[in-house]
């Protein structure tokens, strides 16, 4: 029965080469299929890697990473941004997060002449505000875009800190030797703000003590309100601003009853983190990852391995554990089209952060070239037909 079932979606599902186009703000990235990768880069502390591979009919994760100054007259501090936006509803938030974020980073940088952690939660503010705007002025021709919203991760290396700055359930895992036994240990750098961990279900709970429906367990997760699974976000209006949650918005966001605070926040968790000598890399990505590895086995890994094309290893690694679990090859997997994919695993960002203690520790006022990547997916020609269309889902990481 299952062979037959892959016959079918072959059939129906497989990509023609030329029927996309590949979008790619990179020259240096290659496509393959679904799959966006570089498998190589330097950036001012080391080197990298980068992946994405696409399940949604539009790609909702974006990602980049930016090197070199860090505020807007490129007069320093220099250093290391990473961004992996993992969108849920459609793509506008992750988009909208990786055109602002950084910019409002860079601007919020050179008021302050340093990198801070109050810079870092000014420039969240900053987008956050920015797409609440573009919101209004969207909703009489577009209101589903009340609905739209996206996880953040961001972590940003300068003068040898690293700082770590998150809203949702993407994660950064950081990888460091132990000096007497010689192994790389895995140390996971973020909170997560997800409704299936208990302790995020009782600050809900805290800061809603008159609402016993905050958090709801629907077909087996945690969701909060019964619609979504984080709890802080970019975005997701129709959850913050009561004037948003209403027709013509679609019914299933719709609550029954008003709310007079936000339900959702968006306030990031930020840590900050000196960076060792023995810290060798750091592994960004959003949650389609850690679905099917864990963080030791992400960090084992990217460390038996030679650096290039780490995170494209890790994507690998991770699809096969999604076929694995549904009974069915890897190469059968990987044959089945965007949309119908999404059946099978979520889309999946991983960028991989080398450490060369020798930069890391330079000072942040020693002047670079700028490098800026971003991640990629296919986009299909104009006046084309997606190849398949899922019926919306509930809100998810939603």
């Amino acid at each position: 029965m299952l062979s037959g079932l892959m016959n079918f979606l072959r059939a129906c599902f497989r990509p023609r080469p030329d029927r996309y186009i590949h979008t790619n703000s990179d020259t240096g990235g290659r496509q393959d299929g679904l799959l966006w990768y570089k498998d190589h880069g330097q950036h001012v502390n080391g080197e990298f890697s980068m992946a994405v591979v696409q399940a949604n009919n539009l790609l909702e994760d974006q990602s980049q990473l930016e090197s070199g100054s860090l505020s807007l007259n490129d007069s320093g501090p220099y250093g290391t941004f990473v961004g992996v936006y993992d969108g849920h509803g459609g793509p506008e938030t992750s988009r909208y997060v990786n055109d602002h974020l950084f910019q409002h980073l860079k601007r919020f940088t050179l008021e302050q002449q340093s990198m801070s952690v109050e810079v870092i939660r000014k420039a969240f503010q900053a987008t956050e505000e920015g797409f609440l705007s573009l919101v209004t002025k969207q909703w009489p021709m577009k209101p589903q875009i009340a609905a739209v919203g996206s996880c953040c991760l961001a972590g940003v290396i300068c003068n040898g800190t690293l700082y770590i700055a998150s809203l949702g359930d993407s994660r950064a895992v950081l990888g460091r030797v132990v000096k007497a036994t010689g192994e790389v240990l895995s140390i996971q750098l973020s909170a997560e703000h997800n409704a299936c961990i208990e302790s995020v279900r009782q600050e809900l709970q805290a800061l809603h003590p008159d609402d016993p429906h905050i958090v709801v367990l629907k077909h087996n997760v945690w969701r909060v309100k019964g619609l979504i699974q984080v709890s802080r976000s970019i975005g997701d209006v129709y959850l913050k601003k009561a004037e948003f949650n209403r027709e013509p918005l679609y019914a299933k966001f719709r609550l029954r009853e008003p709310f007079k605070k936000p339900i959702l926040s968006s306030e990031p968790s930020i840590s900050v983190h000196q960076l060792q000598p023995h810290d060798q890399f750091i592994i960004f990505a959003s949650d389609g990852l850690w679905e099917h590895l864990s963080n030791q086995e992400a960090v084992d890994i990217v460390q038996n391995h030679p650096r290039n094309g780490s995170a494209k290893r890790l994507v690998k690694a991770a699809l096969q554990e999604a076929a694995k679990k549904r009974e069915m090859r890897y190469s059968d997997l990987k044959k089945i089209d965007r949309g119908v994919r999404r059946h099978f695993h979520d889309d999946i960002t991983v960028i991989v952060v080398f450490l060369d203690s020798n930069f890391v520790s330079r000072a942040s006022s020693v002047k670079c070239s700028n490098i800026s990547v971003r991640g990629a997916g296919v986009s299909l020609p104009p006046n084309t037909l997606a190849p398949c269309t899922t019926p919306p889902t509930e809100a998810g990481s939603m």
